[in-house]
């Protein structure tokens, strides 16, 4: 028994430990998962994550593999009893693509069939597995990705590349038949925007900080919640103010604002690429930094229920979660928005207006223009006449 308790305690002084190691990454990893990663991971998973950043590693790419590596972990330890190990055989990585995609209609056959029932329980009771079926193929080959990326900087070389597990993947995906899903199946237009900032309509700081989040984000471009998050006073820069109409000299000035995105999903810190800011947004963005008391650091940034601003950012799932409470306190069906509506409506209402695609994607920065296009693709079918030949 008393063997019991100094092994417990061991244990707990281990996680504690942890815990206090990944305060250290404090601006990357979301704090409210501090706990649930460092139980999650072993001491070596945090050095690792500690020599990354220390190595320059971009805040969304290190914050996905510290994500991806606490499923990792957590799967592994129900799947076989063990902790992930360095490098993974070929084996284990076959019963990865095995328990994630699977086959529908067999499993509906024999019930053994994917996931086992005690590691779907387990990682249901850590909040860690919400699908009900086979997992999004994407989410599959991003987590193969990251393991093979740890791997890599351990100094090791895995088995990622081996003809059986591209095989089992190419298989498994195809099995397993789920449709690709939208980030947001509705886009956050410029007539649902305006819902959605009539709620949060009143002079409550949170009420200011979410005007402010939801115009900034929608107006440079459609932000990904990930930029928001990371968006600093610093990235600020105040720019003369431009005409409402640049072919009317004669029309108000209105207030300009150069936003530095700096790193992102689809650039560098080098390219240093900026969007701009007009207008309305501007203004109320400024008020938010004024009511806040926000002078350097994070713009955008957690408020308790007292009023009191945090010092730190809000989280990108936060971002998402804000557009989410304030659609449905808008009355609109919150699990038809994401964050990534707001980017998807960016491109729409351009389309919808006319505005002339290579224009739409210098403010998006969007670098696939098979991929924006797509958007305009879908105003123009909407807005043309080859579906209307019977009405």
């Amino acid at each position: 028994m008393a063997d019991n308790h100094r092994a417990a305690g061991s244990d707990s002084q281990a996680v504690h430990h942890r815990a206090e190691q990944l305060d250290a990454l404090d601006a990357i990893l979301p704090f409210d998962r501090r706990d649930q990663l460092a139980a999650l991971l072993t001491d070596d998973d945090v050095a690792t994550l500690k020599h990354l950043a220390a190595e320059g590693m971009g805040e969304n790419t290190l914050r996905a593999l510290a994500s991806d590596l606490g499923y990792l972990e957590a799967w592994c330890g129900l799947a076989t009893g063990s902790p992930l190990p360095w490098p993974a055989p070929e084996s284990l990585l076959l019963k990865f693509v095995a328990h994630h995609l699977w086959d529908p209609a067999k499993r509906a056959e024999d019930p053994a069939h994917g996931m086992p029932a005690e590691v779907e329980a387990g990682l249901r009771a850590e909040r860690l597995l919400r699908a009900s079926g086979p997992h999004a193929t994407g989410t599959v080959r991003r987590r193969l990705t990251s393991w093979s990326i740890l791997t890599r900087w351990r100094g090791l070389t895995g088995a990622f590349g081996a003809p059986s597990l591209k095989s089992a993947l190419r298989l498994a995906v195809k099995a397993s038949n789920r449709p690709r899903q939208r980030k947001s199946k509705k886009a956050v237009t410029v007539d649902i925007l305006a819902k959605v900032l009539q709620a949060c309509a009143g002079d409550r700081l949170v009420d200011v900080r979410d005007r402010a989040l939801l115009l900034a984000a929608f107006a440079s471009g459609g932000r990904r919640r990930s930029e928001v998050a990371a968006l600093h006073v610093e990235d600020l820069t105040d720019e003369e103010p431009v005409r409402a109409d640049p072919a009317d000299k004669d029309s108000p000035p209105l207030p300009c604002l150069s936003i530095r995105l700096g790193r992102t999903k689809t650039t560098t810190a080098d390219d240093d690429e900026h969007v701009l800011l007009i207008g309305r947004p501007v203004t109320v963005l400024k008020r938010w930094l004024s009511d806040a008391q926000i002078k350097d650091g994070p713009v955008f940034r957690r408020i308790d229920q007292w009023g009191n601003v945090d010092r730190r950012a809000l989280t990108p799932q936060s971002v998402n979660l804000i557009l989410k409470r304030r659609c449905k306190q808008a009355g609109l069906d919150a699990a038809l928005f994401s964050a990534h509506g707001l980017r998807s409506g960016y491109l729409t209402e351009a389309a919808n207006r006319g505005i002339p695609l290579p224009e739409a994607m210098q403010q998006s920065l969007h670098k696939s223009v098979a991929q924006a296009a797509s958007y305009y693709n879908n105003a123009e079918r909407k807005n043309g006449r080859a579906a209307r030949l019977i009405v």
